[in-house]
């Protein structure tokens, strides 16, 4: 496990208040209520009602105990306030984006700092959001951040989750999804899939790239389009990155990276779960 470090991250945070906030919630997010009591947090997908993403976000309590705290991506909490509003019909609840600093710690230790879990596959994370500084471990950069993150395998709004995203393909439901609660916007696609085996045409995978490539770079698997890399950091003379792939393509798989012509040999690892 790395070093302990700490960084400022880009999150958009809602807040949702009012006598009907938690019945409202439980309604439309994938995760249990009970749950996000019981832990203080825990993430949580906000679909269409067709079964696709919205957005992957963090449910917490708030100070008060009754108000809840969505936390998501920089640049997506218009998506969340948007998407819920779409669905607040005679209910009793206020939602509002928050201006709201994040301090992101990870590393050995980052779990005895003040914040919500991170929940970060083979590394210990804490957010602090609100007016918490850093100070503890060093201080880490974002490519720091964005290494940690594709290490672990956990996806991004915006690179490995579009609208066109279902969440059995990000490898999170363990951890985002409820099948004991009662029905939420969404739910049959994600029942449907499990019941079924959680099978689904593609799923995130983690590569070893020779040499540099960017985000967008097609994958290809025994000469067939398979993908496209979503997220990447330079390592040395490669590239460590994720990919939404073809089910085909399992670790550790040969494949090749195409860019503007040159092909770079890679290799599918496994993601920590």
């Amino acid at each position: 496990m790395p070093d302990l470090f700490w960084v400022e991250i880009d999150r958009d945070v809602v807040r949702v208040a009012g006598p009907d906030a938690e019945t409202f919630l439980q309604g439309q997010i994938s995760q249990d209520i009970a749950v996000v009591r019981t832990r203080g947090s825990a993430w949580s997908f906000l679909l269409q009602p067709q079964g696709k993403v919205d957005a992957w976000l963090r449910v917490s309590t708030g100070d008060d105990g009754e108000a809840f705290v969505l936390d998501v991506d920089g640049g997506f909490g218009d998506v969340v306030v948007a998407r819920l509003n779409r669905f607040k019909l005679r209910v009793k609840v206020d939602i509002e984006q928050l201006g709201r600093r994040c301090v992101a710690f990870r590393g050995d230790g980052a779990s005895e700092q003040h914040g919500l879990a991170a929940e970060w596959p083979g590394i210990e994370g804490v957010d602090s959001i609100g007016d918490a500084v850093g100070g503890v471990g060093r201080t880490g950069t974002l490519d720091d951040y964005e290494r940690a993150r594709i290490e672990a395998g956990v996806p991004a709004m915006g690179r490995e989750i579009t609208p066109a995203t279902i969440p059995a393909e990000l490898g999170v439901n363990e951890r985002s999804v409820s099948f004991t609660k009662g029905c939420y916007t969404g739910q049959e696609l994600v029942a449907r899939i499990d019941s079924r085996g959680g099978n689904v045409p593609r799923h995130l995978r983690g590569l070893r790239i020779d040499g540099v490539v960017p985000v967008g770079a097609r994958v290809e698997h025994e000469g067939r389009d398979v993908g496209e890399v979503t997220s990447v950091v330079t390592e040395h003379e490669g590239t460590s990155a994720l990919a939404v792939l073809a089910r085909s393509v399992e670790p550790p798989a040969g494949v090749i990276v195409v860019v503007d012509g040159q092909s770079h040999a890679g290799i599918v690892r496994e993601l920590p779960s």
